[in-house]
């Protein structure tokens, strides 16, 4: 009998000595388990305190790898949630080698409700310990990659460990510029519906009353960018949001804020910018002329970064698709990768979501 090849079924056993951690790993009536065989595309089956894996080696290798992280969180009485799961699976195709603890026990900030916010990926990882690290990060990607919640995460933990005194946050006003004057009511009414998301992400962060005493105190600053211009900030953290909507102008102007002891988180989807076709976005030359500055990190997501609904990932891919198959031909006019996706309705909304 020839040796089966390496894409064929193959079988490996798992024992596990800790039986309450097996079942925390299995879930209720092993709902938990099927999960994990769905993701990874593995058999798997439970037999007393063995799981057997069915699958290529490449499968076993993985199932292996992911069952013997998972047991070690049940035995640390943490088992990952489903949705965790699902992320665990996405990193370690990505890199065998990854310790899914040293991403998923980093907690960033324990807000006021909900979960701890941890990163939740590899790219998620690189980019919490960028800002760490670095005076200035630039945040590229798609939707739902939790750049902004993120960053505001880090902005409040910092606040809260008194690393910096101030948070600013900050964001192109309305599309296609800043022309608040148009709009009805003060200039208050004027900036917040742009401003939203923002405040949004910091109320699931810190309990109302806090947030007000500490905007009344102008502890935390949000602002329109245009309010940014002659400014020097100093001992903030400072988060400019949806980046892609600011010019080459606007960008250097805002990046020439920093002052001493600040720290600068830039994030924006290049390919969902309202600047006009002619208009190229000041985040993609940003990113392209600071490149190789010292002390400047450049994160950047995908959309298998994506931690929204699943649905939100197949949405990206579906319209990357589109874009592929309607390149414009020799002698048309070339879009630019900061224009807008085609049939895309109104801004993009907040990222208060993705962690």
């Amino acid at each position: 009998m020839s040796t089966p090849s390496s894409d064929r079924q193959k079988r490996d056993k798992l024992s596990f000595d800790d039986a309450d951690a097996l079942l925390s790993l299995c879930g209720q009536s092993n709902r938990r388990l099927k999960l994990i065989a769905r993701t990874a595309g593995v058999g798997l089956h439970v037999r007393g305190n063995e799981i057997t894996i069915e699958a290529d080696q490449p499968g076993i290798q993985l199932a292996r790898n992911l069952l013997e992280q998972l047991y070690g969180f049940a035995r640390r009485g943490k088992p990952l949630g489903s949705d965790d799961i699902v992320r665990a699976v996405q990193v370690l195709r990505a890199d065998r080698s990854a310790d899914l603890r040293e991403i998923f026990s980093d907690t960033v900030l324990i807000p006021r409700i909900g979960r701890p916010i941890t990163p939740k990926g590899l790219a998620q990882k690189v980019y919490v310990d960028a800002v760490r690290k670095c005076d200035i990060v630039f945040a590229i990607g798609p939707a739902g990659t939790g750049k902004t919640y993120l960053a505001m995460a880090l902005a409040v933990r910092a606040l809260l460990d008194k690393e910096v005194k101030r948070i600013v946050l900050t964001r192109p006003a309305v599309e296609a510029g800043e022309r608040l004057g148009f709009l009805p009511g003060s200039l208050e009414e004027k900036v917040n519906p742009y401003l939203r998301p923002l405040y949004d992400a910091l109320h699931d962060m810190l309990d109302f009353s806090r947030v007000r005493r500490l905007m009344e105190q102008d502890t935390i600053e949000v602002a329109p960018l245009a309010f940014m211009r002659g400014r020097t900030l100093n001992n903030c953290f400072i988060i400019l949001d949806e980046a892609q909507n600011t010019t080459s102008e606007q960008m250097k102007m805002f990046l020439t804020r920093l002052g001493f002891g600040s720290r600068a988180v830039i994030t924006g989807d290049v390919t969902q910018s309202d600047l006009p076709a002619s208009t190229r976005s000041g985040l993609s030359l940003a990113a392209e002329i600071l490149a190789d500055v010292e002390g400047i990190h450049i994160s950047r997501f995908t959309d298998a970064d994506v931690v929204r609904h699943p649905l939100v990932q197949d949405i990206i891919r579906a319209y990357d698709r589109w874009e592929s198959r309607h390149k414009p031909g020799p002698g048309t006019r070339a879009v630019h990768r900061s224009e807008r996706r085609p049939g895309r309705e109104g801004d993009e909304t907040s990222e208060d979501s993705d962690a």
